[in-house]
């Protein structure tokens, strides 16, 4: 497509500029050599500058063999307008309008409409004070009718050489002729008007592109009522970005995105970096939470509600006319973030990750404690064994996602003895209904506080074990059978768990291994399965013993009570109830690699095991056959005791080498 643009305005530069960084070639036209200076001529753009006639325009297009132009002349430049399509419709070229947004302003007493320059001239003449006018210089000649006024009236152009003698034939010299290229912000506007104390501003409803509004704010702070010239009727058309995503469907070209990751912080916009700021205010679209975008309104920027990683980036590749895609992350982007998932998804974008103060910096600093020994967690839709971490640092951060989560860990707490622990609740930080409440955990239990909420958990730490080997002695027993603490050991390094292993202990009996294992596996699960109901009721007790938060007890029977479980990485069979067969195959079924260690010390599950092994997929097998003596005091000596002796078996999942 050979593309032709009439930029008369903001969007027509943009538009062109656009086109450049994609690669796509166009000609553009511009009236003046300062439209020229204004557009950044490269290899794939080229600027044709000068006023044209309707059959010059014919035959410009036809010199360059043009397909397609878009007209984004100014909203007044109707007669340019219509002889562009006049032109078009001559060689049958496709024209497209590019509209410029409007604004809607409601009629109120410091607003004046009128239909055209000529009625603004014959209102302005009926009333006193001086007059800033913003309309341009073209039709300024209109405004010279009205009594004394090279004395009232302060003409705003634009900084040409040519406009500024054709404005000073017309009688706008010295401080009431203002040379300078807009759009204007809206502290200028204003210290403009009160510099020459202005009474009335004149303005055509030239769109937010234009600064149209930022004119009409500015009037009213400076205490000046605004006179608007109504618009030309309305047109049919698209807005720039509309034009944009049509010309790259037509092209059938992919933009390459930049994507900035936006930590913001807390939330109120005062917490966030500079840099980060400017990251936000330099995007075409923020895309992130309702309450993100709420800060942002301000910007009046196009917005994406949405916070799924996969709906972010399917938003992203649909929408070519953003180049520039702002993505607003709560706290910081490192710490339990969705930009982790977002940059695996929009690995082929460019991307700029700007850091925020994270929630764990903020919380801490108003708890005026160090956060260098803090463990840092998440329980916002994540299972995370708060209780281990809590004995194991002493001082744990949390992010909480549901209004009940606070009053239930702290239950949670409690139920382990840990009812003392100090808690400290910071909720909505940085907005203006921030909380700060601290308590006992044990006084917390029936407390709410809103979603946005973190904790800071303290309390002694102890001396963790960091190695199986928990004494007989300390499980409560009862009369239900348990693996020893000799077998229990040799057994464990047998497994060969990791830290975030998913254990299956099946016929756990007291659950001295699914203690073991829980407390080694520590951000892992471990599903105790046993079908008495007395040894059930001794694991849950050692379970609140131990505070293995991370151990969940499954009453029935293996394999049946297995198959809605989550697939294990491991397993240890202490009973099978003589299942064997079909708990090997169904763990099999789950994870083809698992990891499995079994005990045996009847005859028969020593047979039926090794059947197994021959039968079944397994490698990397071993069996060892330990036979344990226990010391018993008789008088002054000590007597070696024979336990009963126990084969154990352990393999992997795989081929046989």
């Amino acid at each position: 497509m050979n593309i032709l643009i009439f930029a008369g305005t903001t969007e027509g530069r943009n538009l062109a500029q656009y086109l450049g960084r994609q690669k796509i070639s166009c000609h553009v036209c511009v009236a003046t050599e300062y439209g020229e200076q204004l557009i950044e001529e490269n290899s794939y753009i080229r600027v044709h500058t000068g006023r044209l006639t309707s059959d010059e325009m014919e035959e410009l297009m036809r010199q360059q063999a043009i397909d397609c132009v878009v007209d984004a002349t100014h909203p007044y430049a109707v007669i340019v307008s219509q002889n562009i399509k006049k032109a078009c419709e001559e060689i049958s070229v496709f024209y497209q309008r590019l509209l410029r947004s409007s604004v809607r302003i409601a009629q109120e007493e410091d607003v004046i409409f009128v239909d055209s320059v000529e009625e603004a001239a014959r209102f302005l003449n009926t009333v006193n004070g001086n007059v800033l006018i913003t309309t341009g210089s073209k039709e300024l000649s209109k405004f010279t009718g009205i009594d004394g006024y090279e004395k009232r009236l302060y003409a705003r152009v634009l900084s040409t050489p040519e406009v500024a003698r054709a404005c000073a034939d017309l009688g706008f010299v010295g401080s009431h002729l203002i040379c300078m290229q807009g759009p204007f912000s809206e502290e200028l506007n204003v210290a403009m008007m009160r510099q020459i104390d202005a009474a009335y501003l004149v303005t055509k409803e030239s769109g937010k592109a234009g600064g149209f509004e930022e004119k009409i704010r500015a009037a009213r702070k400076a205490g000046a009522k605004a006179v608007i010239i109504g618009r030309p009727s309305e047109e049919e058309g698209m807005s720039l970005d509309q034009v944009k995503a049509w010309i790259m469907e037509r092209e059938q070209r992919k933009v390459r995105h930049h994507v900035a990751f936006v930590g913001i912080g807390m939330g109120d916009r005062r917490n966030m970096t500079i840099e980060a700021m400017d990251a936000v205010k330099a995007s075409d679209v923020l895309i992130g939470a309702k309450r993100m975008l709420q800060t942002f309104s301000y910007l009046e920027k196009p917005v994406f509600c949405e916070y799924r990683a996969e709906e972010i980036a399917k938003y992203i590749e649909d929408h070519p006319e953003y180049e520039n895609v702002a993505i607003l992350l709560s706290g910081d982007v490192g710490f339990y973030s969705g930009a982790k998932k977002l940059l695996s998804l929009l690995g082929e974008e460019e991307i700029d990750t700007y850091p925020g103060i994270s929630s764990v910096v903020a919380f801490c600093a108003r708890m005026q404690t160090a956060w260098d020994d803090v463990k840092l967690m998440s329980l916002h839709g994540r299972g995370q064994n708060v209780i281990h971490a809590l004995r194991e640092y002493g001082k744990v951060f949390a992010l909480i996602g549901t209004k009940q989560g606070v009053s239930e860990l702290c239950r949670k707490l409690n139920d382990y003895g840990m009812g003392d622990t100090k808690v400290s609740v910071g909720e909505s930080l940085s907005y203006p209904t921030e909380r700060i409440v601290r308590a006992k955990a044990a006084d917390l239990i029936d407390a709410e506080f809103e979603t946005l909420t973190v904790v800071l958990l303290e309390r002694k730490k102890e001396d963790v074990v960091v190695t199986h080997g928990i004494s007989d002695e300390e499980f409560v027993r009862d009369k239900v059978p348990m693996t020893k603490e000799e077998i229990r050991s040799i057994s464990l390094s047998k497994l060969r768990l990791k830290k975030d292993s998913v254990v299956y202990d099946i016929g756990a009996g007291t659950g001295s291994v699914s203690i073991e294992m829980a407390l080694q596996a520590s951000e892992g699960m471990v599903y105790a399965i046993e079908k008495k109901k007395e040894a059930v009721d001794l694991i849950l007790e050692n379970k609140r013993k131990f505070a293995a938060d991370n151990l969940e007890v499954i009453e029935g029977m293996a394999p049946g009570a297995l198959r809605e479980l989550p697939v294990p990485t491991h397993a240890f069979i202490g009973g099978s109830s003589g299942n064997m067969r079909e708990i090997l195959g169904l763990l099999l079924e789950k994870n083809r690699e698992i990891r499995i260690v079994v005990n045996a010390i009847a005859v028969e599950t020593v047979a039926e095991t090794l059947e197994c092994l021959k039968e079944l997929p397994f490698c990397d097998e071993e069996i060892v056959q330990v036979s344990v003596g226990r010391s018993k005091k008789v008088a002054s000596y000590h007597m070696m005791m024979g336990l009963n002796p126990v084969f154990i078996f352990s393999f992997s999942g795989g081929e046989k080498k």
